[in-house]
């Protein structure tokens, strides 16, 4: 039992290793939904439910591991004398580390934030790679609901669908349950419901809440996107004792000043008020 216990435990770190590096690099849940984005046929879903799984198998076998060499395990917290001794150097050192990393990440400091920000890399280009929805979890609107707010006709988009090949019983169904029947993704449902039709024109002006993606473009990309004058929309923010640049993204801009994504949008939406296009 103790080299079954000492495998398992072997065997599961090596696959929750890998299924923690693999969701280090995942792009966000609203992209590979939207995407459909796999790896080695498992969905984003299907790597999060195996890390769980296996993670909590870890956890069962390395409690078993540590019951049966308690003995050899309690001879690290004794001194020479054989005396127990709980902070012994090498408990201290290893207290040291640990305390060091909860702290580091919590403060937000180097490596632990380079650790952080690399991996928000790999999802920002995922993000550029794949596409990003019109809107979060948008694969989940019904096609009369997603047509609405896309500003597409219902029936014209389904009949869109139709003359792409695509099967599709009512506009009742989710864009979800349209790509699954179809094998597609719920991007290529969309393309194909907008291929006859052009998407109206949005409204001038900022929407009201931010779309999924805007934290991750610059002041400039944002100012292009709505048609605003980026010289003056900087200078807008800066008005407003913003410290930012056209170059930095809205997360650059929110670390920034000690706010968050969401806050600095709505300083913009303020901001465009004044702005000329």
């Amino acid at each position: 039992m103790r080299r079954i216990t000492a495998l398992t435990s072997l065997l599961a770190c090596i696959v929750t290793l890998l299924t923690s590096i693999i969701l280090y690099i995942t792009p966000q849940g609203r992209v590979a939904y939207w995407s459909d984005w796999k790896l080695w046929g498992l969905t984003k879903e299907q790597w999060g439910a195996l890390h769980i799984n296996l993670g909590f198998l870890f956890l069962i076998f390395l409690f078993l591991h540590i019951y049966y060499n308690w003995k050899p395990l309690t001879l690290y917290m004794k001194d020479k004398a054989r005396n127990f001794k709980l902070f012994t150097r090498e408990f201290n050192i290893s207290f040291v580390i640990i305390l060091f990393s909860v702290l580091g990440t919590y403060c937000d400091l180097p490596p632990f934030s380079t650790i952080i920000n690399i991996g928000e890399g790999f999802k920002d280009r995922a993000a550029v790679t794949y596409g990003e929805p019109p809107y979060g979890h948008a694969e989940l609107s019904p096609l009369k609901g997603f047509a609405q707010k896309m500003g597409l006709d219902a029936n014209k988009a389904l009949e869109s669908m139709h003359q792409a090949g695509l099967t599709v019983e009512s506009i009742n169904q989710t864009l979800k349950e349209i790509a699954a029947v179809n094998r597609r993704t719920p991007q290529q449902v969309y393309e194909a419901m907008k291929a006859a039709q052009p998407v109206e024109e949005p409204e001038k002006g900022l929407p009201a809440s931010p779309p999924p993606g805007t934290g991750n473009l610059t002041l400039k990309d944002l100012a292009a996107q709505y048609g605003l004058d980026a010289p003056k929309l900087v200078q807008a923010l800066r008005d407003k004792n913003l410290d930012c640049k056209g170059t930095m993204t809205i997360k650059e801009i929110a670390q920034a000043n000690n706010m968050g994504p969401t806050d600095v949008y709505d300083v913009i939406k303020e901001a465009v008020q004044g702005v000329g296009s």
